[in-house]
């Protein structure tokens, strides 16, 4: 079963974890009790799941699509290899993916 690590937003620790082929990072995370929001449970509208991929893995990952670039660009803390969670399905193209919790989310549903 293919591996990926989650990188806590301090770049503290580093957690790897299994990630069955098939399952999204935030479905990885939820199972895996890493604290990584999904406030629109992978729905594709919000950016509560936005994390950063290595840039080793980024060229890996099929392009964003626009509306993912949309919901983005309400993501706190971007980079040039952000990407939402919801949308990065795990492949065994990804076996030791490595990901980092940005510091904060922004949740244009809670946050003012």
């Amino acid at each position: 079963m293919p591996k990926m690590v989650f990188i806590s937003p301090d770049g503290k620790t580093r957690t790897e974890v299994d990630a069955p082929v098939g399952l999204s990072v935030l479905e990885i995370a939820h199972r895996n009790k890493i604290d990584l929001e999904g406030a629109c449970e992978g729905s594709l509208a919000c950016s509560t799941c936005h994390v950063i991929v290595d840039p080793e893995y980024f060229g890996a990952l099929p392009e964003a699509t626009e509306e993912e670039e949309d919901m983005l660009d309400l993501a706190f803390g971007l980079s040039h290899t952000s990407r939402l969670g919801c949308q990065i399905i795990m492949s065994e193209d990804l076996d030791g993916l490595v990901v980092s919790l940005p510091a904060a989310t922004r949740n244009m549903m809670v946050d003012k």
